[in-house]
Protein backbone atom coordinates (compact mmCIF):
# COMPACT_ATOMS: atom_id res chain seq x y z
CA UNK A 1 0.00 0.00 0.00
CA UNK A 2 0.99 3.36 -0.81
CA UNK A 3 -1.60 5.30 1.19
CA UNK A 4 -4.04 4.77 4.35
CA UNK A 5 -7.12 7.30 4.60
CA UNK A 6 -8.18 6.85 8.32
CA UNK A 7 -11.59 7.56 9.41
CA UNK A 8 -11.39 9.37 13.04
CA UNK A 9 -14.53 9.16 15.48
CA UNK A 10 -14.45 5.68 16.44
CA UNK A 11 -11.53 4.31 14.86
CA UNK A 12 -8.77 6.75 16.40
CA UNK A 13 -10.91 8.88 18.86
CA UNK A 14 -13.18 6.79 21.52
CA UNK A 15 -16.57 9.23 20.25
CA UNK A 16 -19.35 7.29 19.36
CA UNK A 17 -21.12 6.85 22.95
CA UNK A 18 -20.45 10.36 22.69
CA UNK A 19 -22.22 11.78 19.27
CA UNK A 20 -24.84 9.18 19.94
CA UNK A 21 -26.30 10.97 23.30
CA UNK A 22 -25.67 14.50 21.68
CA UNK A 23 -28.46 13.71 18.53
CA UNK A 24 -30.49 11.90 21.25
CA UNK A 25 -30.11 15.09 23.72
CA UNK A 26 -30.71 17.37 20.12
CA UNK A 27 -33.44 15.39 19.16
CA UNK A 28 -35.10 15.53 22.63
CA UNK A 29 -34.87 19.55 22.56
CA UNK A 30 -36.67 19.98 19.17
CA UNK A 31 -39.68 17.24 20.96
CA UNK A 32 -38.76 14.28 18.83
CA UNK A 33 -38.08 10.87 21.14
CA UNK A 34 -35.38 8.52 20.10
CA UNK A 35 -34.15 5.34 20.86
CA UNK A 36 -30.15 5.59 21.94
CA UNK A 37 -29.15 2.22 20.43
CA UNK A 38 -30.76 3.30 17.47
CA UNK A 39 -29.09 6.52 16.84
CA UNK A 40 -25.68 4.80 18.00
CA UNK A 41 -25.98 2.31 15.10
CA UNK A 42 -26.21 5.71 13.03
CA UNK A 43 -22.82 7.22 14.00
CA UNK A 44 -20.59 7.67 11.18
CA UNK A 45 -23.06 9.06 8.97
CA UNK A 46 -23.11 12.74 8.59
CA UNK A 47 -26.16 14.49 9.41
CA UNK A 48 -27.76 14.48 6.24
CA UNK A 49 -28.16 10.68 6.20
CA UNK A 50 -28.40 10.44 9.87
CA UNK A 51 -31.36 12.66 10.19
CA UNK A 52 -33.56 10.74 7.59
CA UNK A 53 -33.87 7.92 9.80
CA UNK A 54 -35.48 9.70 12.33
CA UNK A 55 -37.37 12.57 11.09
CA UNK A 56 -40.32 12.75 8.95
CA UNK A 57 -40.05 14.81 5.66
CA UNK A 58 -41.96 17.19 6.97
CA UNK A 59 -39.21 17.66 9.99
CA UNK A 60 -36.42 17.41 8.17
CA UNK A 61 -38.04 20.42 5.71
CA UNK A 62 -39.05 22.55 8.71
CA UNK A 63 -36.60 21.74 11.47
CA UNK A 64 -33.44 19.71 10.00
CA UNK A 65 -31.12 22.60 9.65
CA UNK A 66 -31.97 23.69 12.94
CA UNK A 67 -31.34 20.42 14.60
CA UNK A 68 -28.34 20.10 13.30
CA UNK A 69 -27.18 23.51 14.17
CA UNK A 70 -28.01 23.20 17.52
CA UNK A 71 -26.30 19.44 17.75
CA UNK A 72 -22.94 21.01 16.91
CA UNK A 73 -23.07 23.63 19.10
CA UNK A 74 -24.31 21.29 21.97
CA UNK A 75 -21.22 18.26 20.96
CA UNK A 76 -19.40 21.25 20.97
CA UNK A 77 -19.82 22.73 24.54
CA UNK A 78 -21.27 19.67 26.34
CA UNK A 79 -19.31 16.75 24.44
CA UNK A 80 -16.75 17.44 22.96
CA UNK A 81 -13.82 18.44 25.72
CA UNK A 82 -14.44 14.53 26.52
CA UNK A 83 -13.33 12.98 23.97
CA UNK A 84 -10.04 10.47 24.18
CA UNK A 85 -7.34 9.38 21.73
CA UNK A 86 -7.74 5.41 21.79
CA UNK A 87 -3.78 4.37 22.66
CA UNK A 88 -1.55 3.55 19.85
CA UNK A 89 -2.92 6.07 17.26
CA UNK A 90 0.74 8.03 16.89
CA UNK A 91 2.56 5.16 17.52
CA UNK A 92 0.77 3.46 14.67
CA UNK A 93 0.73 6.23 12.13
CA UNK A 94 5.09 6.67 12.84
CA UNK A 95 4.81 2.67 11.93
CA UNK A 96 3.00 4.01 8.85
CA UNK A 97 5.09 7.01 7.97
CA UNK A 98 8.55 4.49 8.61
CA UNK A 99 7.71 2.46 5.31
CA UNK A 100 7.09 5.65 3.33
CA UNK A 101 3.20 5.36 3.16
CA UNK A 102 1.17 8.87 2.91
CA UNK A 103 -1.83 9.27 5.54
CA UNK A 104 -4.66 10.91 4.67
CA UNK A 105 -8.11 11.41 7.00
CA UNK A 106 -11.61 11.50 5.65
CA UNK A 107 -14.30 12.19 8.54
CA UNK A 108 -18.34 12.89 8.21
CA UNK A 109 -17.41 16.00 10.45
CA UNK A 110 -16.77 19.17 9.57
CA UNK A 111 -12.90 20.66 8.97
CA UNK A 112 -12.78 22.48 11.78
CA UNK A 113 -13.51 19.28 14.27
CA UNK A 114 -11.09 17.41 11.93
CA UNK A 115 -8.71 19.90 12.68
CA UNK A 116 -9.19 20.12 16.82
CA UNK A 117 -9.08 15.93 16.72
CA UNK A 118 -5.59 16.16 14.77
CA UNK A 119 -4.34 18.10 17.88
CA UNK A 120 -6.21 16.05 19.70
CA UNK A 121 -4.51 13.02 18.64
CA UNK A 122 -0.99 14.32 18.31
CA UNK A 123 -1.00 13.36 14.66
CA UNK A 124 -1.22 16.67 12.78
CA UNK A 125 2.75 16.32 11.87
CA UNK A 126 2.05 12.76 10.18
CA UNK A 127 -0.94 13.60 8.78
CA UNK A 128 -0.22 14.71 4.50
CA UNK A 129 -4.29 15.51 3.83
CA UNK A 130 -7.67 15.53 5.36
CA UNK A 131 -11.02 16.06 4.32
CA UNK A 132 -13.97 16.44 5.87
CA UNK A 133 -18.09 17.07 5.45
CA UNK A 134 -17.12 20.00 4.04
CA UNK A 135 -15.25 18.89 1.01
CA UNK A 136 -18.35 16.22 -0.09
CA UNK A 137 -22.01 17.19 -1.28
CA UNK A 138 -22.90 13.88 0.60
CA UNK A 139 -21.83 12.01 3.54
CA UNK A 140 -21.00 8.13 4.05
CA UNK A 141 -22.15 5.29 2.94
CA UNK A 142 -22.04 7.56 -0.22
CA UNK A 143 -18.23 7.97 -1.50
CA UNK A 144 -17.78 11.72 -1.76
CA UNK A 145 -15.80 12.23 1.11
CA UNK A 146 -13.20 8.98 -0.03
CA UNK A 147 -13.41 11.01 -3.65
CA UNK A 148 -11.96 14.10 -1.99
CA UNK A 149 -9.60 12.54 -0.86
CA UNK A 150 -8.18 10.52 -3.37
CA UNK A 151 -8.22 13.81 -5.43
CA UNK A 152 -5.59 14.94 -3.22
CA UNK A 153 -3.68 12.07 -3.29
CA UNK A 154 -2.88 12.33 -6.85
CA UNK A 155 -0.55 10.09 -8.74
CA UNK A 156 -1.32 6.93 -5.99
CA UNK A 157 -3.73 3.63 -8.26
CA UNK A 158 -7.07 3.26 -5.97
CA UNK A 159 -5.16 -0.13 -5.48
CA UNK A 160 -2.63 1.06 -3.53
CA UNK A 161 -4.67 2.61 -1.17
CA UNK A 162 -6.35 0.90 2.15
CA UNK A 163 -9.26 2.65 4.07
CA UNK A 164 -9.32 2.07 7.88
CA UNK A 165 -12.60 2.60 9.38
CA UNK A 166 -15.14 1.45 11.99
CA UNK A 167 -18.26 1.39 10.71
CA UNK A 168 -19.99 -0.56 8.06
CA UNK A 169 -20.79 3.28 6.22
CA UNK A 170 -16.95 3.65 6.15
CA UNK A 171 -16.88 0.30 3.74
CA UNK A 172 -19.30 0.71 1.99
CA UNK A 173 -18.79 4.41 0.87
CA UNK A 174 -14.57 3.62 0.33
CA UNK A 175 -16.15 0.40 -2.31
CA UNK A 176 -18.43 2.84 -4.09
CA UNK A 177 -14.89 4.76 -4.40
CA UNK A 178 -13.06 1.70 -5.46
CA UNK A 179 -10.98 1.20 -2.81
CA UNK A 180 -10.83 -1.70 -0.20
CA UNK A 181 -11.58 -1.29 3.88
CA UNK A 182 -9.87 -2.65 6.69
CA UNK A 183 -12.26 -2.49 9.55
CA UNK A 184 -11.36 -1.65 13.55
CA UNK A 185 -14.02 -3.14 16.01
CA UNK A 186 -13.30 -0.27 18.41
CA UNK A 187 -16.25 1.79 17.24
CA UNK A 188 -18.68 -0.69 18.99
CA UNK A 189 -20.06 -2.13 15.48
CA UNK A 190 -20.18 -6.27 15.17
CA UNK A 191 -17.53 -7.59 13.65
CA UNK A 192 -20.42 -9.36 11.41
CA UNK A 193 -21.76 -6.20 10.14
CA UNK A 194 -18.06 -5.26 8.88
CA UNK A 195 -17.78 -8.49 6.90
CA UNK A 196 -20.62 -7.91 5.42
CA UNK A 197 -20.00 -4.57 4.12
CA UNK A 198 -16.55 -5.74 2.89
CA UNK A 199 -13.49 -5.02 5.27
CA UNK A 200 -10.93 -6.94 4.23
CA UNK A 201 -9.36 -7.21 7.41
CA UNK A 202 -10.23 -6.70 11.02
CA UNK A 203 -8.53 -5.51 14.13
CA UNK A 204 -9.57 -5.06 17.67
CA UNK A 205 -7.81 -1.51 18.10
CA UNK A 206 -5.35 0.55 16.41
CA UNK A 207 -3.01 -0.69 18.74
CA UNK A 208 -3.91 -4.30 17.69
CA UNK A 209 -3.62 -3.21 14.45
CA UNK A 210 -0.17 -1.78 15.47
CA UNK A 211 1.06 -4.90 17.46
CA UNK A 212 0.12 -7.24 14.39
CA UNK A 213 1.76 -4.57 11.43
CA UNK A 214 3.68 -6.62 9.20
CA UNK A 215 1.06 -9.08 8.64
CA UNK A 216 -1.68 -6.45 7.88
CA UNK A 217 -2.68 -5.19 4.90
CA UNK A 218 -0.79 -1.79 5.17
CA UNK A 219 3.10 -3.82 5.45
CA UNK A 220 5.35 -2.71 3.25
CA UNK A 221 5.84 -6.51 1.26
CA UNK A 222 9.56 -7.44 0.89
CA UNK A 223 10.73 -9.10 -2.37
CA UNK A 224 13.65 -10.93 -3.53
Amino acid sequence: MKAAIFDIDGTLLDSVDLHAEAWVEAFRHFGIETDVAKVRSQIGKGGDELMPVFLSEAQLRDQGEAIEAYRSDLFKRAYRDRVKPFPGVRALFERIRADGTTIALASSGKRSEVEHYQDVLGIADLVDAATSSDDAERSKPHPDIFEAALKRLEGIDRAEIVVLGDTPYDAQAAGKAGLATVGLLCGGFPETDLKAAGCIAIYRSPQHLLEDFESSPLAKRKTI
